[in-house]
């Protein structure tokens, strides 16, 4: 059965191989043992069912809580040419009705229906009748009150598979499973746990980053200016703010939609609509939106304000990159958030669920704050203890130069300290840039030492510093109806003379991919193609697929198929047009070369930028990774990232550079002993000063036999 489900694999979808964990999930499941399967959003989950859907007699019911997840995922099926359908509270009594009678005939290999369908007692009685090989569970940590979106309507799953006379296996799916939820879901689900397939948390095609003390609204018109032509979405965590937002951004001409639960059932399905079909480029929403969503070429999700726990923020900031192409995560941090976050939490939870939540805002903050890296410290979070630096989140790639701010530092603390420590941000920027608003005068503001000595910057300027001071816990924030700031004992460290101040330059905003005119053409053909359909484009083709295209520019349709992403049906549905338009555009530009062994590959873990190539300059000229790091002002955990990326690109690097020849024996011993597999292992039995770096360049450059070899 697996050798026909890899057909169905590339005769469908257009695969030639399953991803990781997705063979094991879908062998579990024909063998017919209950399996839960934990993958990241975008590493093929619904593949897992989809596939066994069409191996098995009969009918595969899928349940799942997301509306528009449903149409958009059986609209994609049908593009491909599986039979499917779905039930939701979308439908009118008329379309359920006709749905069921083509459901019962055997129209469909695939059925997706909403939990809530499983409280009818018609409903489940009418499925008895059918043949159902199969029942997915769909974002499966719903199950458990541990989960960061129970749904009591879940818990009718288990009763409903032991109703069904041919007692189906069970595929429970999700992306964001603590070790406690996942443990749930099986108890509740009767999964036995050795049946567990579960791939790992970390999104490599994913870039993390966390910005404090700037100008949040100032970075998102230049992050947006330079990245026009791409899609992405903004959250906010209040219905207010995402008003703000909208009205600020559409004043600057920029293609934007909005979703809150405070508009009409009518507006959010037309503003969701408007983005799916690429008529709107940025979704700014609360997190009301995006549940579901299965647009696969987002290539950015910017959170305005602090999520209220990390399987938010990852299930949120995990519907970037669903294509497998590179795509960033940002977070923009403001100590302010932290209060607007407990006040939702208080108003929205029942009083013994409060300190549990609380406890995952603490984990959102802390991971706001830490310097090592920011994917570690996701995967972690959800268990995986064996994490590694990523070399591409913030911090990870910093490169940015700091700068010595103690003085001005003093300056703000001391300020703060003669108005007695009893007013907010505001005011107090504008004693510092001295205001002569009334109110300052009023209060006797105008007479302190320290008014005025920052005069030659803006109140803009000034409060985006009092934040940053607050993002170092040198200033506190006294929370109430007039949030107020103090000194905290760190900061009185730095008034004392006792503790430096540094802070970097400001993180600049990036063009996320290279223009390619080629793709514009493409992608404008597929808008055409998705309008003419009524599905949004990314159903017609991914933006992965489209990338594929540009580098294999197939002309024949043996060529076509060896896209990746395009089956049987899409050649015969679109093929003839995109290659016209292939062909069209090498006539006009002979100069484009076909990549004949081009493949879209997973994208390789790099540093942003270009900056290993200047780490490889100091490199050629024999440096040690030690002296490079304090002449470039990087870690040395930087340093060994860049010079791997450049081995990965095909640049030599000199292996004695970055590991003394006296720990390769001890690494050459360690690797024997544990394997090249994975790196905890291996660090475990070599001393404390060999790093992760010298390991992976152990490992990457040459095998250890060669290492020695090079050197002699």
């Amino acid at each position: 059965m697996l050798q026909q489900a890899r057909q169905l694999l590339q005769s469908y979808f257009g695969y030639s191989a399953f991803r990781s964990g997705q063979e094991q999930a879908i062998s579990q499941v024909l063998e017919g043992k209950n399996t839960i399967c934990v993958m990241p959003t975008g590493g093929g989950k619904s593949m897992c069912y989809q596939i066994p859907a069409l191996v098995l007699p009969g009918m595969t019911v899928v349940i799942s809580p997301l509306i528009s997840l449903m149409k958009d995922q059986v609209d994609a099926l049908l593009e491909a040419g599986v039979p499917a359908a779905y039930i939701n509270s979308s439908l009118s009594a008329a379309e359920v009705r006709d749905t069921m009678i083509a459901a019962r005939q055997g129209e469909y290999k695939l059925l997706y229906i909403a939990p809530e369908r499983l409280e009818s007692y018609t409903f489940i009685e009418d499925l008895k009748e059918m043949p159902i090989p199969l029942v997915a569970v769909d974002e499966a940590h719903c199950i458990s009150q541990w989960g960061h979106d129970f749904r009591p309507s879940y818990r009718q799953i288990q009763r409903f598979t032991e109703t069904l006379p041919q007692n189906p296996a069970v595929l429970a799916l999700t992306a964001t499973a603590t070790p406690r939820v996942r443990q749930d879901i099986c108890r509740l689900l009767n999964i036995d746990e050795a049946n567990t397939v579960m791939t790992g948390f970390e999104r490599e095609n994913l870039s993390f980053s966390v910005i404090q003390g700037q100008d949040r609204l100032a970075f998102i018109k230049d992050y947006l200016a330079k990245n026009e032509k791409e899609a992405g979405i903004i959250y906010a965590a209040t219905r207010k703010t995402v008003d703000q937002l909208y009205e600020r951004l559409s004043k600057n001409n920029i293609s934007v939609a909005r979703y809150h639960a405070g508009i009409s059932d009518e507006e959010r399905a037309s503003e969701q609509d408007r983005f799916l079909t690429d008529q709107a480029a940025v979704m700014v929403a609360t997190n009301a939106f995006g549940m579901g969503i299965d647009k696969s070429n987002i290539r950015y999700v910017i959170h305005y304000q602090l999520p209220k726990n990390m399987e938010s923020y990852y299930q949120e900031a995990g519907r970037a990159g669903r294509d497998g192409l590179d795509s960033e995560c940002i977070l923009l941090y403001s100590s302010q958030d932290v209060q607007t976050q407990r006040f939702l939490i208080d108003q929205s939870l029942e009083r013994d669920r409060i300190p549990q939540e609380l406890e995952k805002l603490q984990s959102m903050i802390d991971y706001c704050h830490t310097e090592s890296c920011l994917q570690s410290y996701i995967v972690k979070y959800f268990g995986d203890e064996a994490a590694e630096p990523c070399g591409r989140c913030s911090n990870c790639t910093d490169s940015r130069t700091a700068v010595d701010v103690t003085t001005e530092v003093q300056m703000v603390l001391s300020c703060v300290i003669r108005m007695g420590q009893r007013y907010g941000k505001s005011i107090t920027a504008q004693v510092l840039t001295g205001s002569k608003n009334k109110k300052i005068i009023e209060f006797g503001f105008h007479t302190l030492s320290t008014y005025g000595i920052m005069k030659e910057k803006s109140v803009k300027e000034v409060t985006n510093f009092i934040e940053f001071l607050i993002s170092q816990e040198l200033l506190g924030v006294e929370h109430g109806t007039y949030p107020t700031i103090f000194v905290t004992s760190k900061g009185k460290d730095v008034l004392l003379g006792e503790r430096r101040v540094e802070r970097k330059e400001a993180v600049q905003t990036k063009q996320i991919t290279a223009d390619d005119p080629l793709f514009e053409e493409l992608r404008a053909l597929r808008k055409a193609l998705a309008d003419e359909a009524g599905v949004p484009p990314f159903v017609i083709f991914s933006d992965r697929t489209l990338k594929d295209m540009c580098l294999k520019l197939p002309q024949t349709e043996a060529e076509f198929l060896t896209v990746s992403g395009v089956g049987s049906t899409k050649l015969e549905n679109y093929g003839q047009l995109f290659m016209e338009a292939i062909s069209d555009f090498c006539k006009n530009h002979p100069e484009r070369e076909k990549d004949t062994e081009a493949e879209v590959a997973p994208p390789k873990k790099k540093a942003v930028g270009q900056s290993h190539l200047d780490t490889y300059e100091l490199h050629l000229q024999k440096l040690p990774v030690e002296e490079i790091a304090e002449q470039r002002q990087l870690t040395v955990s930087t340093i060994e990232n860049h010079l791997l990326q450049c081995a990965d690109e095909g640049m030599k690097v000199d292996l004695s550079l970055m590991v003394p020849e006296k720990d390769w024996p001890l690494l050459q011993e360690a690797v024997q002993a544990a394997g090249r597999e994975r790196l905890k292992p291996i660090k475990e039995q070599v001393p404390d000063h060999i790093t992760y770096g010298m390991i992976k360049a152990f490992l990457a450059i040459g095998t250890p036999e060669g290492a020695m070899a090079r050197k002699e």
